[in-house]
C-alpha cells in the first residue's frame, strides 16, 4: 500500500478528562464508548460516552471505590452487554451498565491488581461457556466463569519453588468449537505461556528477553492462527501458531516498531491481518502482515515445522506526547477507533482506505 492508497488514520474527536485512562472500549452495537480509570483521589472511574458526530457526550460517570485497571465485554451476551473489570485491588467485577451501583458479580479475584483482562464466548465470539480470564501482579492467571459464584475455573500460577512474576497481559484463543479453548499470557521478565484449557496443561512457553505489554490472537473464535506480542522495548513478535514444531515451537517474525515500549496490541476486527500497535511515544503504527508462500515445511526429521511471514507499516501517526496505553476497534465499523493516552485524553480515531488494502 504505497501513495494515495495507503490509509490514513485521522483524529476525529478529543476528548479531555479530569482522571488517569487505564483502558477503553467500544459497547458493542452502539455508537457508544467507555472510559475506565483512577480519579485523583483514588477512587475508580466508569465514563460512558456516545458519539454525536464530532463531539462526545458524557452520559454517564460511575464511580467506584477502587481504581479500574481493565475491560471487557468478551463473556458477555449482546442482550446484556455487561462489563467485567478488573481493579487495582484484585476484584473482578461485572457490571450492567444500565444499573451500575451493585455488580452483578463478583469476586475477590487476586491478592494484588489485575493489569489484564479477556473475555470469550460471549458476544457470538467464540464457542462454549462464557469465560473471562485475569492476570494479575500476583503471579497467578485465573479463568472464572461468571456462572459460577468464587471460584476459578482454572488456575496458572508458579509451581513450588518458582519465583512469581508480574502477569502483565492475557487473551484468549482457538475457541472454534465446544471443548477447545487456549489463554496466553506474558509476563514482566519476558516470559510467554501457552496453556490449553482443554488438557488443563502449558502447551508451550518462550522467553522474548524483555517484559511482555500485550498479547492478542488475530481472531479468538477460529482456529490459532497468529498471536503477536508486544514487549517494553518497542519490539513486537507476530507467532504463526498454525504449525508447533516439536522442539522449536511457532516460528516468528519480529519487528522493532519505535524506541519506547509498545503499551497495546489489536487487530482490525474485520481483517485479522491487520493491526495497530500504541506506544509509549505517543504514537500509533498499523501494520498489516503478509503470509509467505508455504506456511510449514519438513525439517531433516521429517517433522512439520512453521514458516513465518513478513510484516509492513502502512501507516504511523503520533498523536500525544504521553503513552497511548489502551486502544479498541469498534467491532461494527470498520475502520473506528478509540484510544486513551496518559495526557488524560480519549481520541476517537478513524483509519481510511483499509478496503483498498
Amino acid at each position: 500500500a504505497v501513495g494515495p492508497e495507503r490509509p490514513q488514520v485521522v483524529s476525529h474527536v478529543q476528548q479531555a478528562l479530569s482522571y488517569t485512562v487505564f483502558d477503553c472500549k467500544w459497547v458493542p452495537r452502539s455508537a457508544r464508548l467507555l472510559c475506565l480509570g483512577s480519579a485523583a483521589r483514588g477512587t475508580g472511574l466508569i465514563q460512558l460516552y456516545e458519539l454525536h458526530g464530532a463531539r462526545l457526550e458524557l452520559l454517564r460517570e460511575i464511580e467506584k471505590p477502587k481504581p479500574i485497571k481493565c475491560g471487557t465485554f468478551g463473556a458477555t451476551s449482546l442482550q446484556q452487554r455487561y462489563l467485567a473489570t478488573g481493579d487495582f485491588d484484585g476484584n473482578l467485577n461485572i457490571w450492567n451498565l444500565e444499573a451500575p451501583e451493585i455488580p452483578v458479580y463478583s469476586v475477590k479475584g487476586h491478592k494484588e491488581i489485575i493489569n489484564s483482562i479477556d473475555g470469550v464466548g460471549g458476544l457470538g465470539i467464540g464457542e462454549g461457556a462464557p469465560e473471562i480470564v485475569t492476570g494479575s501482579r500476583d503471579g497467578t492467571v485465573k479463568v472464572w466463569d461468571p456462572r459460577q459464584n468464587n471460584i476459578p475455573v482454572a488456575n496458572m500460577e508458579p509451581v513450588q519453588g518458582e519465583s512469581k512474576r508480574d502477569c502483565w497481559t492475557v487473551a484468549f484463543g482457538n475457541a472454534y468449537n465446544q471443548e477447545e479453548r487456549v489463554v496466553c499470557a506474558g509476563y514482566d521478565n519476558g516470559d510467554i505461556k501457552l496453556f490449553d484449557l482443554k488438557t488443563m496443561s502449558l502447551r508451550w512457553e518462550t522467553n522474548i528477553k524483555n517484559g511482555v505489554c500485550s498479547v492478542e490472537f488475530d481472531r479468538k473464535d477460529i482456529n490459532m492462527n497468529k498471536l503477536v506480542a508486544t514487549s517494553l522495548e518497542g519490539k513486537f513478535h507476530v507467532f504463526d501458531m498454525r504449525t508447533q514444531h516439536p522442539t522449536k515451537g511457532f516460528a516468528s517474525v519480529s519487528e522493532k516498531a519505535q524506541k519506547s515500549t509498545i503499551w497495546q496490541v489489536r487487530h482490525l476486527p474485520q481483517n485479522r491481518d491487520i493491526f495497530m500497535t500504541s506506544g509509549g511515544s505517543g504514537s500509533l503504527h498499523l501494520w498489516k502482515y503478509e503470509y509467505p508462500a508455504q506456511r510449514s515445511k519438513k525439517d531433516s526429521e521429517g517433522s512439520e515445522m512453521g514458516v513465518a511471514g513478513s510484516v509492513s507499516l502502512l501507516q504511523n501517526v503520533t498523536l500525544s506526547t504521553q503513552p497511548i496505553s489502551s486502544l479498541d476497534w469498534s467491532p461494527d465499523k470498520k475502520g473506528l477507533c478509540v484510544c486513551g493516552a496518559f495526557d488524560q485524553t480519549v481520541r476517537v480515531l478513524i483509519v481510511t482506505k483499509l478496503n483498498k488494502i
